[in-house]
């Protein structure tokens, strides 16, 4: 009897765990493909791609592709597209080179320039997008041709570097270790009592602090969202699966922040990363604004009808877009210590890439601040893993796009299939 009363609440549970996996099946296939991704390059290099280095330089090498991914994503779930994003990038890095070594202008002063000349070139754009009512596709189409002749005339042809010191630090530098280092196993010393470098373990204790805090933060809110979601009536997903998945994602923030702490502590570029896609996950969630991009992307009709400015919610859109174009472009430039004029080439490709491998529709309406920063970093440690194997540029051209391919296949087959 207890066999045949136990039987129905065990179905259920199944059932109830089966249906959560699937309503989640994008956001936990995106992690568990960026994890299987990692562990195969991982296999494949000997070892290489989990360095403490190479982590950290895989970092730097996509902080502009994230950064951007955040504003293509707004555009891209508002139904449009922005082809300019890579040529605005380049260009903005070059005002900054000639503001700052040509001219000697106070690099955070020219660098809140050149943010606002990105927002009004943004703004340029999106005002013919919007008001006009041009695609989008042929605006942006035509920004970068625009934007990448104005960086060759703007450079004449010359690289312009190096920039001063305190500007490489946005994307050079490192956080201080305002704690002091933690000496987990001392050095090696010589015949001379002086320590062997690159032995022992010395970690940078703020990195550490800071994954304890981040860790803690976010098993927090996500056990009072779900609280709050049951207190609401709401149906939540199994409380195992909860407990897994949160356990999972703490156990991969505390291994990438070990990581980083046994090398030289958390590039400062992260912290910039970290704050952006803090503030656009709460513009997503939280406020209006980001609810009526939803809204727009998924029937701009309709958004319309319900009192929605669609045309002054479009042209800020590519305002944001512009403004973070030219953030990466000084995080580039930055990076490269120098403004050349091949930046910012094909940048656009990668980052939308990005956003559509992290979920986002072709169709507008659909897609997670978290799955475009995943879909980057997939595609970060793609053009890494296969650089450390020294797989040609041609073959790696081949595989982004077949990945791109199969992403946005995939998204229509769940599609059809709902």
């Amino acid at each position: 009897m207890s066999t045949e009363t136990a039987s129905p609440v065990v179905n259920a549970a199944k059932a109830s765990t089966q249906s959560a996996l699937k309503a989640n099946l994008r956001e936990y296939g995106l992690v568990l493909a960026l994890i299987a991704i990692m562990l195969f390059f991982q296999f494949t290099t000997s070892g290489i791609l989990f360095k403490p280095v190479n982590l950290t330089n895989l970092i730097l090498q996509n902080s502009y592709i994230v950064v951007m991914a955040l504003g293509m994503l707004l555009v891209i779930v508002a139904g449009h597209i922005d082809l300019s994003v890579g040529s605005v990038a380049g260009f903005v890095g070059a005002v900054a080179a000639v503001l700052m070594v040509d001219y000697g202008l106070n690099p955070l002063l020219a660098a809140i320039i050149c943010v606002a000349v990105g927002g009004v070139i943004g703004g340029a754009q999106g005002y013919f997008i919007a008001y006009m009512k041009i695609p989008s596709f042929i605006v942006t189409l035509a920004g970068m041709l625009v934007f990448k002749g104005l960086l060759l005339w703007l450079l004449g042809g010359r690289s312009v570097g190096p920039f001063p010191t305190s500007f490489q630090m946005l994307s050079a530098g490192f956080i201080p270790d305002v704690i002091g280092p933690w000496t987990i196993v001392p050095p090696t010393l010589n015949d001379s009592g002086n320590a062997i470098p690159n032995t022992g373990l010395v970690l940078h204790s703020t990195t550490m602090v800071i994954g304890i805090i981040i860790v803690a933060a976010m098993l927090y809110f996500a056990l009072k969202s779900r609280r709050n979601r049951e207190s609401h009536g709401y149906n939540a997903e199994p409380f195992a699966l909860f407990v897994i998945k949160n356990l999972v994602l703490a156990g991969i923030i505390l291994f990438l922040m070990y990581k980083f702490a046994s090398y030289k502590g958390l590039p400062n570029v992260l912290i910039v990363m970290g704050i952006l896609i803090a503030m656009f996950v709460f513009l997503t969630k939280r406020m209006t604004f980001g609810r009526r991009i939803y809204a727009m992307g998924g029937n701009v009709k309709a958004a319309a009808l319900s009192g929605i400015n669609t045309e002054r919610l479009t042209f800020l859109i590519f305002v944001i877009m512009g403004m973070l174009a030219a953030l990466a472009g000084l995080i580039y430039a930055a990076r490269l210590n120098q403004a050349t004029p091949k930046a910012g080439a094909g940048m656009e490709l990668d980052v939308i890439a990005a956003v559509f491998v992290g979920g986002a529709s072709a169709m507008g309406g659909i897609g997670e601040v978290a799955g475009a920063v995943i879909g980057a970093f997939i595609m970060g440690v793609m053009n890494n893993g296969m650089g450390i194997m020294g797989i040609n540029i041609d073959w790696q051209q081949v595989i982004k796009g077949l990945v791109l391919l199969g992403a946005v296949a995939f998204d229509l087959y769940n599609k059809k299939k709902a």
